[in-house]
């Protein structure tokens, strides 16, 4: 019977820890998302088109950073220490596509709509970001979740989301069947 009990107990944990990941909640810049914010320096068609060129640069750069990164506070100390190569990046993006009117990035809270990546969906709120600003910053803009990776879609499927929990109650159970 205590077997028992202690088998039930460990599955209802199992089940509430996979419940409480599959769906997390987003209430804020208190959550455990670090978005990302590039907004083009106009709404022109060529605008557009250099936010998403240097979007990409942006991207390609970071993505070796935020996979080294296992909490959000981790990731906003590593975006703070790249701030200033983040700027290099995007304009020597521009530059080589002759714009001159360079750029800027800083991490603050910002407000974004609801928006969902696969199964997540991050309800509309004020969320920590690394913002990028192209120029007069004042056209359309695209966004992006940094932590966890939810949309780096290169990098995104190699991936693997772990619950500590279940890893110690999976080797408990496997050490108390022997």
């Amino acid at each position: 019977m205590k077997k028992f009990c202690i088998t039930f107990f460990a599955l209802v944990i199992i089940i509430a820890t996979v419940c409480f990941v599959a769906y997390p909640a987003a209430t804020g810049a208190d959550n455990d998302y670090l978005r990302i914010h590039v907004r083009a320096n106009s709404n022109s068609a060529e605008d557009q088109q250099v936010k998403y060129e240097v979007k990409d640069e942006v991207v390609k750069f970071i993505t070796p950073y935020v996979a080294q990164c296992v909490t959000k506070q981790k990731a906003i100390e590593v975006m703070n220490s790249l701030l200033p190569q983040i700027v290099d990046v995007c304009e020597s993006a521009l530059a080589e596509r002759g714009y001159t009117y360079g750029a800027r990035a800083e991490i603050r809270e910002e407000n974004f709509p609801t928006r969902v990546y696969d199964d997540v969906t991050l309800e509309e709120g004020v969320y920590d970001a690394l913002i990028v600003e192209l120029g007069s910053g004042t056209g359309d803009n695209w966004w992006c979740v940094i932590y966890p990776p939810l949309c780096f879609t290169a990098t995104s499927a190699d991936v693997t989301y772990r619950s500590y929990i279940f890893d110690i109650i999976t080797e408990w159970i496997n050490a108390n069947r022997q």
